[in-house]
C-alpha cells in the first residue's frame, strides 16, 4: 500500500459535512448560520487560514450566502461519497469541478523537518476553503486507496456516508451501531419460524 497522502482530519470533515444531511430521517443539521458556525467550530481544518482568524479577533462573520454555498458543497461531497464506488469517473469529475470552482491550489509546506502538500483556496470564502479541504482529501483517498473506500452505510434505514481508512477496506456500515443493528436483524431473521 502506498503511503497515505491524505489528512484523516480533512477526510473526517468531508464525511461529517455530508452527514449533516440525513435524507431517510429527514434531518438537516445545516439549516441556519448558527449551525454552520457550530460545524466550523467543531472542524478547525475547515476554517481558512487567515491572519484575522489566527489572531483571536473574534468569531468569523458568516452570512446566509455562506450557508447556501456550504449547503451546495455538501451536495457535491455527498454525491462523491455516494458515487465513487459505482462510478469513479463521475466522482472524479465532481471533485475536479468542485476544486476548480473553489480556486484550489496545492501548496508545499515545511514544519519540524517534515514536508507535505496541502490544498488551499486563494479566497477567504468559507465554502471555498471547505471545498479545497474536503474535496482534496477525498481525491487523495481515491488516489491512494481506491474509490471503493468511499461509501454509503449498508444499513437499510441509514444513508450516512463513510470513508474506510482501515487496512482491509471491508467497511460496510457508517458506525458499529449500524453494523450491530444489521447483525441483530439477520440473527432474528434466521431464528424466526417461516
Amino acid at each position: 500500500m502506498q503511503d497515505a497522502c491524505y489528512s484523516p482530519g480533512a477526510v473526517q470533515t468531508a464525511v461529517d459535512l455530508a452527514n449533516t444531511l440525513r435524507p431517510i430521517k429527514g434531518e438537516d443539521a445545516l439549516e441556519t448560520v448558527e449551525q454552520l458556525r457550530d460545524f466550523l467550530d467543531g472542524h478547525p481544518a475547515a476554517e481558512p487560514p487567515s491572519p484575522a482568524a489566527n489572531q483571536g479577533t473574534g468569531p468569523r462573520h458568516l452570512t446566509r450566502a455562506d450557508l447556501a454555498e456550504v449547503r451546495a458543497l455538501r451536495e457535491t461531497v455527498r454525491e462523491v461519497l455516494e458515487r465513487a464506488n459505482a462510478d469513479a469517473a463521475e466522482a472524479a469529475a465532481l471533485i475536479n469541478d468542485g476544486l476548480r470552482r473553489s480556486r484550489a491550489t496545492p501548496v508545499l509546506r515545511h514544519e519540524d523537518e517534515r514536508w507535505w502538500t496541502e490544498v488551499t483556496s486563494d479566497t477567504d470564502r468559507c465554502s471555498a476553503h471547505l471545498a479545497a479541504t474536503t474535496l482534496s482529501a477525498l481525491a487523495s483517498v481515491i488516489a491512494t486507496l481506491g474509490p471503493a473506500r468511499l461509501g454509503v452505510c449498508a444499513g437499510p434505514t441509514c444513508r450516512a456516508t463513510f470513508v474506510d481508512l482501515s487496512r482491509n477496506g471491508s467497511k460496510q456500515y457508517c458506525t458499529r451501531t449500524c453494523a450491530h443493528r444489521a447483525s441483530v436483524a439477520a440473527y432474528r431473521s434466521r431464528r424466526s419460524p417461516r
